[in-house]
């Protein structure tokens, strides 16, 4: 074992000895690691968290420790389990919610939670409506949170400052493609005034502002061995927004039938039956607090957030690809088409898709 994780693991308020500290999974964000004690309990997860993501740290686990706090109270007053409906953050023994490395990196740790099941993907409808009830549960128990959260991620979702990165990158055109992609970016400029229009509808408050997890894929939902919806976990983007986001995000995870950078167009569609049980599991938690506002957009929200991706996946393809990684020239190009069949697919059922929330919530 590391025993540089060792060390690191023992800055926190941890139960008994370490014995192991071991990877888990592959961290495109953190890297995430188990820690393994003689303890009761006796597993954490420990996380070296990416400042280059998210600033402050300090902030962001502020925000996660409201959120958790706020969560476990309701748990609790309704009878349930909060170590296991909810997210614990262990803090480290100076008290503070993280520990800072001699290399200035910042560490975290939370509660292990056992017997637990996590799945990568919403493949049946069924899954995909679990799903659902566990974003709609989530935002549910944080609709009355009126603690504000630092926002860490600024401008994310912000179609406004999207459009003024994009301009900027037209304008500059460093690489020199913006000449052979000006279909893609007609794609792009046909949309502005329809996404401006409901971005504005936020910014003047129609649209509430509220706590949103704004990282919905359904391996951030953790059920118990029954199938039921325990919590969701991963909370470093919790900030104030609105929570369609978070929907039109889970919607443009769930319902691709192929792959966010598929070369085959052909493969690539928004599959109805697997929204509409999402969004039934999701309004059955979410109906209660949402206004008529943000029910009526709804549905708007998978096409804003799938716009927004086509936005920036050719915005860094033109801009010579500086943030997502890529596997090869054209990787940004790739994604950019396979998102806008996406997004052509989920216009082309808009109607459908209004009509059956309509039916779940009436």
């Amino acid at each position: 074992m590391d025993t540089n994780l060792k060390n690191i693991a023992n800055q926190f308020k941890i139960e008994g000895k370490v014995e192991e500290v071991v990877p888990l999974g592959e961290g495109f964000i953190n890297d995430t690691f188990i820690i393994k004690t003689d303890g009761n309990p006796s597993k954490y997860i420990l996380q070296r968290k990416n400042k280059k993501v998210f600033s402050p740290i300090p902030a962001m686990m502020d925000n996660i420790q409201k959120v958790c706090s706020h969560i476990k109270a309701k748990v609790e007053k309704a009878g349930g389990d909060p170590m296991r409906e909810a997210m614990t953050v262990i803090p480290a023994t100076d008290g503070k919610l993280y520990f800072l490395d001699k290399d200035e990196e910042y560490w975290a740790v939370c509660l292990f939670i056992e017997d637990t099941i996590a799945y990568e993907a919403a493949e049946t409808p069924e899954l995909a409506y679990a799903g659902g009830k566990g974003i709609g549960k989530f935002q549910s128990l944080v609709s009355d949170l009126k603690e504000p959260l630092t926002d860490i991620l600024p401008g994310f979702h912000n179609i406004r400052i999207r459009y003024e990165q994009w301009d900027a990158v037209l304008k500059n055109d460093p690489v020199g493609r913006k000449e052979k992609v000006q279909e893609e970016i007609s794609w792009i400029e046909a949309r502005r005034e329809e996404m401006m229009a409901f971005w504005k509808l936020v910014e003047e408050g129609t649209i509430p502002t509220r706590v949103s997890h704004n990282d919905t894929k359904i391996n951030n939902i953790l059920f118990d061995k029954k199938g039921d919806v325990l919590c969701v976990i991963d909370l470093d983007t919790v900030l104030n927004s609105t929570v369609l986001n978070d929907f039109g995000d889970a919607i443009r995870y769930y319902t691709n039938t192929g792959k966010e950078d598929d070369t085959n167009l052909d493969n690539v569609s928004m599959d109805m039956e697997i929204f509409t049980a999402f969004a039934k599991g999701y309004l059955e938690e979410a109906a209660s607090f949402l206004t008529e506002k943000e029910l009526e957009y709804l549905a708007f929200s998978a096409k804003y957030i799938t716009y927004e991706q086509v936005l920036r996946f050719l915005m860094d393809y033109i801009d010579g690809d500086n943030y997502y990684k890529i596997k090869s020239e054209d990787h940004n190009l790739v994604r950019t088409r396979a998102q806008y069949k996406l997004l052509t697919s989920i216009e082309g059922q808009y109607d459908a898709m209004k009509k059956a929330i309509k039916e779940i919530i009436s």
